[in-house]
Order: structure tokens, then C-alpha cells, then sequence
């Protein structure tokens, strides 16, 4: 198979599909790899080491899209990548469609077949693709509120973890999944007083034997998330419903009832977002301020950390990258269901029902068309 790998071009977003070993793998397997000049540059990898894994480096990214029968990427298309994508094409990549309406349009225009990361799903309902990157982000999540709640930046002035004979910060984590998980972790190492909430009492008990002891357990639900905001600090949100757009659990109402300076991370984004008054920002313009509160809502933060997110991406990826080129995408997704659940558009039919449920568009089983 002939596999592209373009630059990624959203705002800032530095990592790259492959690493060069990843690329050696393919190349390893019989397959042609083009990659567009400078694709690795962003994350310390440069054009010569993919030559030297076997690669072909093309100058353009128009010229990565004509040649390729299956582009590899990090993130969605742009808008100026829509025209590139051709029928039958083959795009992997994360799409987040369910938050995205213009994306979804035009790729079931392109007639190209599109392979969601973000829906790769194993039997036991994790998310393969995703785990890596919530991993990034849960924990960059503490790294960047701790920032932003500093006074300079717009927060109360407050130290993550206090000094003696001074209380540490209260750290507020909705979602107990991989993203809240990472996060408490890391607020917890850095000594705040943390609240992890989640709707799965299971989840709650494995995370209440796991986590250290500044992190308590709270069963989530619109009443106790009104009490908890009153005093917390840093609040991060790390809801997931796979493909589906994420609910929002903070209100714009409820920005009255936070102390000034509170600082909102809100890493569902990508899918909606669930703070309300959440809208993407990225790395060069991150945050905004509503009612005195420090909204920090950047779509692809495991891209300020390209080095560590793409070694980790390729470890998750390259399994999944290789099936496809080894049996294309038809038989690979026939024969794995872990794949056939990342299908999400198929030359023009949508076939993953929370996306079509998103927008009210026609929904066909994928059943159709395997």
C-alpha cells in the first residue's frame, strides 16, 4: 500500500503520525511511504532519518495527498486540506466529528473512507488510540492550571501544593477515566487537595484503592458538582462518551457561584466540551476570561509536547496502521473489530450513529458495506 504522512498544519500542532521507526515497520512490511518535507521537524524528527528509514520525501502536501491510498495523520483535516482528500481514499487519523458539523459535511462529500481513532474500541470498552494521548493531556491538565493560577496569568494566586502552615489548592476532576485519572495523579504528586468525581461507583472503589490519600472520591451527579465548584480552585473536565459529544456538566450560570481567579481546564474539548462556556482556543492564544474565571480550553494539547505525544501515538498506532496496510481497510475492519468500530464515514455514508445523531444526518450500519 502507498501510505502518506502530511505536515500536520492546525495552529501549533507540532506532532507528527509516524516516527521514523514506525516507518521502517512499513517499509519493513512491503509498503511505499511518502512524507511530506519538514512533517517531523515540529517533533525532532528530521527529513533525513525518514529517508534513512525508507521513506520518500515530497516537498508539498498536495502532492503527499494525490500519490497516498492511506493517509496517516494526528488530527482532523482543516479546511484546506478538504479538497486534497479523494474518493476511496483512506484517512486515520483522530476526527472527533460528533463536535465538528463542517468536517462531518465534507468528508461524506469526499467520498473518502474515514477511520476515527478516537473509536477504535476493544472488547473490553477501552480506547486504545485515545489512552496515550489522555494520558498527555490529563497530566499536562495540572501542568498548565498550576500556571494559570498564578496571578500574573489570571488566577487567584494560589500554589498547587501550599507551603506549610498554608492549605494547598482544591483541584476539582470530573471524569474518573484516563484523562481524570492521570490528572489526580499528578495533582495529588504535587500535594493539592483533590476531588476525583465519576458516575461509576466500580470506577470510584478502583480508583479510591489506587490513588494516594489527598485524593478523595465523590459520586458525580448536578448536586454535588454545584457544591464542589464553590471551593475549588482548579477544576478540570474529563468526560467522555466515545464519538458522542460530551455533556456539559458547568453551566455559564454556574461561573457566579466560583471564586475569582478559579481556573477551568476543560480537556473534552475536542469533543464539545463540557463546560459550557468552553470554546477551543489553541497554544497561541490559550485562554479567556468569563465572570473572572480562567478558561483554559486548547484542542490539542498533547501538540505542545510533540516529542514524548508522538513516540507515544506511534506505540499505540503502528499495530492498527499496519493491519490496515497489510490487508486494506476492508478485510482488516471484516476480520478486527476493534477497527471496524473506528469506521465512522464510508464513501459518503455516515456509520457511526453518534455522529449521524450529532447533526441529524442519515445514519447506515456499517454492516453495510463489509
Amino acid at each position: 500500500m502507498i501510505v502518506g504522512l502530511p505536515k500536520e498544519i492546525k495552529n501549533n500542532e507540532n506532532r507528527v503520525a509516524l516516527t521514523p521507526g514506525g516507518v521502517t515497520e512499513l517499509v519493513k512490511n512491503g509498503h511505499t511511504v511518502y512524507v511530506q518535507a519538514t512533517a517531523g521537524n515540529g517533533s525532532g524528527f528530521s527529513d533525513e532519518e525518514y529517508k534513512s528509514a525508507g521513506a520518500t520525501i515530497l516537498p508539498t502536501i498536495e502532492e503527499v495527498y494525490a500519490i497516498a491510498e492511506m493517509i496517516v495523520k494526528v488530527k482532523e483535516p482543516i479546511e484546506s486540506e478538504y479538497k486534497l482528500i479523494k474518493p476511496n481514499q483512506l484517512v486515520f487519523t483522530y476526527f472527533h466529528f460528533a463536535s465538528h458539523e463542517p468536517l462531518t459535511k465534507a468528508m461524506v462529500a469526499s467520498n473518502a473512507v474515514c477511520l476515527a481513532y478516537e473509536t477504535v474500541e476493544k472488547k473490553d470498552r477501552s480506547l486504545p488510540l485515545l489512552v496515550p494521548m489522555s494520558e498527555v493531556a490529563g497530566r499536562m491538565a495540572i501542568q498548565k492550571g498550576a500556571n494559570y493560577l498564578e496571578k500574573p496569568l489570571g488566577g487567584r494566586g494560589i500554589l498547587l501544593g501550599g507551603v506549610a502552615g498554608v492549605a494547598p489548592a482544591k483541584v476539582l476532576v470530573l471524569g474518573g477515566g484516563i484523562v481524570g485519572t492521570e490528572a489526580a495523579k499528578m495533582a495529588a504528586g504535587l500535594g493539592a487537595d483533590v476531588t476525583i468525581m465519576d458516575i461509576s461507583l466500580p470506577r470510584l472503589r478502583y480508583l479510591s484503592d489506587i490513588l494516594p490519600a489527598n485524593v478523595k472520591t465523590v459520586m458525580s451527579n448536578s448536586y454535588n458538582i454545584a457544591q464542589a465548584i464553590k471551593s475549588s480552585n482548579l477544576i478540570v473536565g474529563a468526560v467522555l462518551i466515545p464519538g458522542a459529544k460530551a455533556p456539559h456538566l458547568i453551566t455559564r450560570a454556574m461561573l457566579k457561584d466560583m471564586q475569582p481567579g478559579t481556573v477551568l481546564v476543560d480537556v473534552a474539548v475536542d469533543q464539545g466540551g463540557c463546560i459550557e462556556t468552553c470554546k477551543p482556543t489553541t497554544h497561541e492564544n490559550p485562554t479567556f476570561v468569563i465572570d473572572g474565571v480562567v478558561h483554559y480550553c486548547v484542542a490539542n494539547m498533547p501538540g505542545a509536547v510533540p516529542y514524548t505525544s508522538t513516540l507515544a501515538l506511534t506505540n499505540a498506532t503502528l499495530p492498527y496502521v499496519l493491519k490496515l496496510a497489510n490487508q486494506g481497510w476492508l478485510t482488516a475492519c471484516q476480520k478486527d473489530e476493534e477497527l471496524r468500530k473506528g469506521l465512522n464515514v464510508i464513501n459518503g455514508n455516515i456509520v457511526y450513529k453518534p455522529v449521524a445523531d450529532a447533526f441529524n444526518m442519515a445514519y447506515s450500519p456499517v454492516e453495510n458495506y463489509l
